[in-house]
C-alpha cells in the first residue's frame, strides 16, 4: 500500500529555471489522489521562500509548508543546540538563518556548510579551518558530490566538506539527505516508511538514504543521474524510471 510520496526537487522536477518535460502535469495528477506528499530537498543556495517562488513560477502546484529543506533542518539544529555558527552559505539562503550567525565580537562554536560557490575560496575556507582547529563543530547541511545545472554537472558542497574534515581532522555531522532522520521527519508521525516512496535523481542521497530509512526508492534518469548509477548501491533501487512522469504513472497504477 502506498500512502505517502516524498519528492526531490532539483534534477527530479526541474533543473534551475526549467521544468523537466511533463513533470508539472504529472505532479498535478499525483496531487489529485489521497496521498501524503512532501517535497524534500538538499537545495541550500536559496531560502525556502525563494525556492517556493521558483517552483510556482515554473507552474508546479507546491505549498510552501510542504517543502522540507535541509536548510530548515539545519536552522532547527542550531536553535536546539544554541549554537553560534560561522555560516558558509549563499546570500540568497541567509534569510532562513536570520539572527543566528555568530557576532563578529565572539568566536563560533560551529561551522555550517551549504552549497555556497561564492564562499568557497581560500580565505573563507581557511577561516573555517581555524575555527574547527579551535574546537568548533563541522555541520554539513548536506554533502552532495555534485548536482545538475543547465550547463552540466557542478561540484556539490561535499568536496569542500571532505577537505575541511581532512585538514582539521574532524568528522562532519550531515543534516539533510541521506540522513534517515531527515526522511522520517518528512513523513511525520502519521506515515509508516514501508507505506512510502521516495522519488529522486541521486542514487545515494535520495534512494539509498530513503531505503535505509525503510522507504521504497524510485530512481529517475534525469538531473544528475549517470548511466549505471542503479548498480552503485546494494540493495538496488526499488525501481528505475526515465523520469518523474513514468514514476508517477507507476504509482497511479498501484493505487487505482
Amino acid at each position: 500500500m502506498i500512502k505517502a510520496v516524498l519528492i526531490d526537487l532539483s534534477g527530479t522536477l526541474h533543473i534551475e529555471n526549467q521544468a523537466i518535460s511533463g513533470c508539472v502535469e504529472a505532479l498535478k495528477r499525483l496531487r489529485e489522489k489521497e496521498l501524503y506528499i512532501k517535497f524534500v530537498t538538499n537545495t541550500t543556495k536559496e531560502s525556502k521562500r525563494i525556492l517556493h517562488q521558483r517552483l510556482t513560477q515554473l507552474g508546479f502546484d507546491v505549498n510552501k509548508e510542504d517543502i522540507l529543506s535541509s536548510l530548515t533542518a539545519a536552522r532547527n539544529l542550531i536553535d536546539q543546540r544554541n549554537l553560534k555558527p560561522m555560516l558558509m552559505l549563499e546570500q540568497a539562503a541567509l534569510e532562513d538563518f536570520e539572527g543566528v550567525a555568530c557576532p563578529s565580537t565572539d568566536t563560533p562554536n560551529a561551522v555550517i556548510v551549504g552549497l555556497a560557490p561564492t564562499e568557497f575560496h581560500y580565505e573563507k575556507l581557511n577561516e573555517a579551518f581555524r575555527h574547527l582547529q579551535a574546537g568548533a563543530q563541522l555541520i554539513a547541511i548536506h554533502a552532495g558530490k555534485y548536482y545538475k545545472r543547465s550547463d552540466g554537472l557542478a561540484l556539490g558542497p561535499g568536496f569542500f566538506v571532505k577537505g575541511l574534515e581532512y585538514s582539521a581532522e574532524c568528522t562532519a555531522e550531515v543534516v539533510g539527505k541521506p540522513n534517515s532522520s531527515f526522511f522520517l521527519s518528512a513523513l511525520g508521525s502519521q506515515n509508516k516508511p514501508e507505506e512510502a516512496i521516495m522519488i529522486g535523481d541521486d542514487v545515494t542521497d535520495d534512494i539509498q538514504g530513503a531505503m535505509k530509512a525503510g522507504l521504497r526508492g524510485y530512481l529517475v534518469q534525469t538531473g544528475k543521474y549517470k548511466v549505471g548509477d542503479e548498480g552503485k548501491i546494494s540493495p538496488p533501487p526499488s525501481a528505475v524510471f526515465p523520469s518523474f512522469v513514468e514514476a508517477v504513472e507507476n504509482i497511479l497504477t498501484q493505487i487505482e
